[in-house]
């Protein structure tokens, strides 16, 4: 079965004797020899290895177009997609794109190594808003994004030498509604002189057209029997299948063996690296059930494969057309997860999943509980839905349980008037009222970072008629990411809440129940904290209605784009999601507030001295176009001699410890590795002539004995790189620790027992006078004292 697809208007062809692990950015720098999008972390996470993955419809006759990570984008997982790197956008031979002349202009490139990703992450959402027909056509030279849609194109992208102003001026530059004046230095203009006939053209239209010569093997793809064509009947020898239904996908796992791999997208290897070798895997992305988006009256059903980008537009679309807060609010939480390409690729499904399986600390699982979800499976033949609590407490998924579709109820202000008005004793009738909202707390509010802890808060509150106190009828308060197997239900404190009017006292004691309820697993790290956090995110939830005040959930967005208030107190020193708007304060990328007088400063017209020219001109940097388009050469970039072997460190994971062995774990004999090479193999007499320093040659390998974890105890080789990391993360190493004494921890210990480095001579200070008499004849005495800092890691 061949893979098909297009690199740069370039056809590619797959077939099953390649490596069915091998991802889009191994293939772009090893077989297609593009090599501008970058190796940077590998987890997705940096930006810069971003190309445009664009999809033709033939149906429809649309193409539609996306930021994707290469990185963890398996090669054989395109089958009639188009790639385009940056080399595809443009050159210095043929014509650079206003993408790449832009970001040298503005300064928006020192080092280079992150450029080519920010050019496709920007070039991506051009592209993507060029569909947007129903708005007006933009000025020329403009696009049809807004600042704040501009400036959050790179938001995944990481840089760290640069800076990010130059990079969101280059982005604003595109924006229809941007204030050219309100942009940085840069090369186009002097201040006062902007005008946008000044800045490299852009025009809609040239960015990721899909090659025609893919249109037309699509179209006939679509006129030959799919079953007999694209997917790989059981028996077969095929290393990649694509079934296209639910039946299908059972008939293949009916003839699985041990080494089979099921995925939607991929980017779970992004959290968990690869350490297994797998002979085939099984691609679920061209089963219908699994993409089907089904609306009712009750919620909506979404297929587990649809990527978490569509997921927000849906609930951005259905929010709106039912007036559902409760869709708005998931969306909003839903793009702090993860980055603008990663949630393009990733499944909702999939992050369902690895939280269920692999303790995953999803936010997506939090709020999704507190929304009171459900989920249809299917294990075997049997098919079956149950609430997502229950699916999270079920044992670990394998490949017999597929996970179908998602269901989200809907809940809007005027079902819950409807539903759940009551009446009291007098007769009166009481409005409830439906509160919803969503918290996370992470070392960066946006973006891949995992929660401290996430959590997401649903009730449905009236008012008693007598009294005028508040009462919570309903209560859903799920919590995650603290240091727990998966999303929980505070049952205990909804409980104690549920029924009774709101009160202070009532809160504390809420407090309190919860306390003991979130306890983080033992070896979490920050457990006190996160602890903390899940109580005060209640009290900031429910402290308003022990006043009296509640204010029923809304969702407020800010450009049309970015959502804010999503805590409903953004006084609260707790509401960690409240973003701030780039319409009302111009000037926040250079740290000013929108106040008058500050803002006339920004806009002051810079004198540029011609005493010392060019000093103090802003000229581009040389070469800066050449790394924005990717024709830059980096060392990576060079390609490796043929027949090249490649080589993995195998760390120590114990500190102070005898290396008795180093072997390879007998189970990865296909992965062809040739040697391990370790302290043994090193000649006699030889050195470490790279790390040879004052106190002498530093060991290459921590053999016999490691003197701390993470030390390098050999290597190996392998024929390819994938190879040989696999290998040495599975190496097996034989530790002893007898005859060792026990480690030093501490400055008395290390005096006791006469632990000291030798000084080199020359660097011993030269004793001039009695420096003892000395002090005892000073007229001022130095009391001296010891301070000692305990840590707790």
């Amino acid at each position: 079965m061949a893979v098909v697809f297009a690199v740069n208007g370039e056809r590619f062809e797959l077939r099953d004797g390649d490596d069915p692990g091998a991802t889009l950015l191994e293939f772009l720098r090893s077989r297609a020899r593009f090599t501008g999008p970058k190796l940077g972390c590998g987890e997705g996470g940096c930006g810069a290895c971003v190309v445009l993955l664009s999809t033709y419809d033939a149906a429809a006759d649309e193409v539609s177009h996306a930021a994707a990570p290469s990185c963890l984008t398996l090669a054989h997982g395109l089958h009639h997609r188009a790639v385009t790197t940056t080399e595809g956008l443009g050159n210095s031979r043929d014509g650079l794109h206003a993408v790449h002349e832009r970001l040298a202009g503005f300064h928006a490139s020192q080092c280079g190594f992150c450029t080519p990703g920010m050019c496709m992450s920007l070039a991506a959402a051009l592209a993507g808003a060029e569909g947007k027909g129903t708005a007006p056509p933009p000025r020329e030279g403009f696009s049809r994004l807004t600042s704040a849609e501009a400036e959050r194109a790179v938001a995944g992208n990481l840089c760290r030498c640069t800076g990010y102003r130059p990079i969101a001026d280059a982005c604003k530059s595109f924006a229809a509604d941007v204030d050219l004046e309100d942009l940085g230095l840069n090369s186009f203009w002097k201040k006062g002189d902007a005008h946008v006939s000044k800045l490299p053209p852009y025009k809609e239209g040239g960015i990721g057209a899909f090659p025609e010569f893919l249109k037309a093997e699509i179209r006939a793809s679509l006129r030959i029997d799919s079953s007999a064509s694209d997917m790989a009947m059981p028996g077969s020898e095929s290393s990649w299948n694509r079934p296209r239904s639910v039946e299908e996908y059972y008939k293949l796992i009916a003839s699985d063996g041990s080494g089979t791999k099921v995925v939607a997208a991929n980017t779970s290897s992004g959290v968990y690296r690869e350490a297994e070798l797998y002979d085939r895997y099984i691609d679920l992305r061209d089963i219908t059930e699994l993409n089907s988006v089904c609306k009712d009256t009750n919620g909506v059903h979404i297929g587990a494969a649809t990527s978490i980008s569509r997921v927000i537009e849906i609930l951005r679309r259905e929010g709106d057309d039912c007036k559902d807060v409760v869709f708005d609010k998931i969306a909003d939480h839903m793009e702090k997860v993860a980055s603008h390409f990663v949630r393009n690729m990733a499944s909702l499904g999939g992050n369902l999943v690895m939280a269920q399986r692999d303790e995953f600390p999803s936010d997506i699982a939090t709020i999704l509980l507190a929304a009171g979800s459900s989920v249809c499976i299917q294990v075997s033949s049997e098919k079956s839905n149950v609430t997502l609590d229950e699916f999270l407490e079920m044992p670990p998924c394998d490949n017999e349980t597929l996970l179908l579709s998602i269901f989200i109820p809907h809940c809007t202000p005027d079902s819950v008037s409807s539903n759940a008005r009551t009446v009291n004793m007098a007769g009166d009738k009481t409005e409830t009222s439906l509160l919803f909202e969503t918290y996370r707390a992470a070392p960066r509010p946006l973006g891949n970072a995992v929660a401290y802890l996430n959590s997401a808060f649903f009730a449905q509150v009236s008012s008693d008629g007598t009294s005028g106190s508040l009462i919570l009828e309903d209560l859903r308060l799920a919590f995650g990411a603290y240091g727990t197997r998966h999303a929980i239900r505070a049952r205990e404190v909804e409980k104690c809440l549920v029924g009774k009017p709101v009160s202070a006292s009532l809160l504390l004691e809420a407090c309190k129940i919860l306390k003991k309820t979130i306890v983080p697993k033992e070896g979490t790290t920050h457990s006190a904290y996160r602890s903390s956090l899940a109580v005060a995110f209640l009290f900031s939830f429910l402290y308003p209605a022990t006043k009296g005040n509640v204010k029923p959930a809304r969702a407020v967005r800010l450009n049309g784009d970015v959502a804010s208030d999503t805590n409903g107190n953004p006084n609260c020193p707790h509401s960690v999601n409240i973003d701030v708007s780039l319409k009302e304060t111009k000037c926040v990328k250079s740290g000013l507030y929108s106040n008058d007088h500050i803002l006339e400063s920004c806009k002051q017209i810079v004198e540029i001295s011609k005493d010392y020219l060019p000093v103090g001109v802003p000229t581009k940097k040389v070469g800066a176009e050449l790394q924005a388009s990717g024709e830059a050469i980096y060392v990576d970039d060079i390609p490796s001699p043929e027949d090249c072997l490649y080589a993995a460190f195998i760390y120590s994971t114990k500190p102070l410890a005898h290396v008795n062995s180093i072997e390879l774990d007998p189970s990865l004999d296909q992965l062809k590795a040739v040697a391990v090479i370790t302290v043994k193999d090193i000649p006699k007499g030889g050195g470490n002539v790279g790390a040879n320093t004052i106190f002498g040659p530093e060991s290459l390998f921590g053999d016999p004995l490691t003197q701390c974890a993470g030390e390098p105890l050999g290597i190996v080789v392998a024929e390819t790189r994938n190879f040989a990391n696999i290998a040495a993360k599975r190496a097996v190493v034989n530790y002893s620790t007898e005859t060792l004494d026990t480690p030093i921890l501490s400055i008395e210990e290390a005096v006791r027992r006469c632990s000291y480095f030798e000084t080199p001579p020359f660097l011993l200070p030269q004793k001039i006078g009695d420096f003892s008499k000395g002090m005892e004849e000073a007229d001022q005495k130095i009391y001296s004292a010891e301070v000692h800092f305990l840590h707790n890691f």
